[in-house]
């Protein structure tokens, strides 16, 4: 992330007399033809993808993004090439750009073969059209607020317990809609939240999200929250403790502003958030093993999918364990 934030500072540095394209590549070292663009006048920050002319003339952009455009031009200093740019239209997006652009350089860097380096670059952007719709509904949803607010709990009280900051934001993949929330290694947590009249029910969203088949430790962390409006913990208060905690780790810092994003938390939206406050009424930490009620893959019969099913937390009270114990199993080994 940094790399990209010090090519962006060199390109606005620069201010030629006359309209144009200022580009950078983004790694010296890399054969994947990349580039950082500016384009002057309008100051228009651009992902720039090189390609041999017949591949680039048939490679179609058909993904819609608020505040992005695409556009394809020969390139200038090579007539057998066409640039493949994404644009950057509206600067309010500036921090989600830059997020995309490392989740999508990060995918592309080390391909050498321009199928492979489309072929991720699609990929990845078919992820980001999905989280750019996000933003045109004006921020998270209320259950989304609840869960985002609720793994931002788990993670805080993982760096407050643990050192090695960067593996522990690392750990934190709920952003990413993987399986669970956390994960690093053979261990696995999920965090669950719950409000209101069913603080008892907890929703399994997938035969495989309390399966540990494959893994040694998985826990569930269940937290029973109570919603206020003008008391409690906001969600912004919450983003902002951990931003505290993690600002004397940089590449951790800039890891989890990164997931933030991902996990549809912008800074445009926090007066969204500045109302509503939450209490935890109960927080407990479930060992998922044995006879633990839940659905596992080997249960499903073939051509069944799609499973979600409820369990009953109260009838879970011989699986608590103690959360100090939990975190001294959480190990980066």
């Amino acid at each position: 992330m940094e790399r990209i934030k010090n090519i962006w500072a060199k390109l606005e540095s620069n201010s030629p007399d006359i309209p144009g394209l200022l580009k950078i590549r983004f790694s010296d070292t890399s054969s994947c033809d990349v580039f950082l663009g500016l384009k002057f006048p309008e100051m228009h920050r651009l992902l720039i993808i090189k390609a041999p002319l017949d591949t680039g003339k048939e490679f179609n952009f058909k993904y819609e993004f608020r505040g992005l455009k695409f556009d394809k031009i020969y390139d200038p200093d090579d007539s057998r090439f066409i640039l493949l740019n994404l644009v950057l239209v509206d600067k309010q997006f500036e921090d989600v750009f830059d997020t995309l652009l490392y989740d999508v350089l990060n995918a592309v860097i080390n391909e050498s073969e321009i199928k492979y380096i489309l072929k991720n670059y699609t990929n990845r952007l078919i992820k980001w059209q999905s989280l750019f719709e996000r933003f045109k509904q004006q921020g998270l949803l209320p259950e989304e607020q609840r869960g985002l607010y609720g793994e931002l709990c788990f993670l805080r009280k993982f760096l407050q317990a643990n050192d090695g900051f960067k593996n522990i934001v690392f750990s934190w993949i709920g952003p990413e809609k993987k399986v669970r929330d956390f994960q690093f290694g053979k261990w696995s947590v999920e965090v669950k939240t719950t409000h209101g009249n069913n603080h008892q029910l907890v929703h399994i969203s997938s035969e495989r999200q309390l399966d540990a088949a494959s893994i040694d430790n998985l826990y569930l962390n269940h937290m029973s929250l109570e919603s206020m409006q003008h008391s409690g913990e906001t969600l912004n208060n919450i983003v902002d403790s951990v931003l505290e905690i993690l600002k004397a780790d940089m590449a951790a810092l800039n890891e989890f502003k990164s997931k933030l994003i991902e996990a549809g938390f912008i800074d445009q939206h926090r007066h969204l958030y500045a109302e509503t406050g939450y209490f935890i009424r109960q927080n407990v930490f479930y060992k998922v093993e044995g006879e633990f009620p839940r659905i596992v893959e080997s249960d499903v019969r073939n051509g069944v999918g799609d499973v979600k099913y409820t369990i009953i937390i109260s009838q879970c009270q011989d699986y608590i364990i103690n959360e100090e114990l939990v975190f001294k199993t959480l190990l980066f080994v």
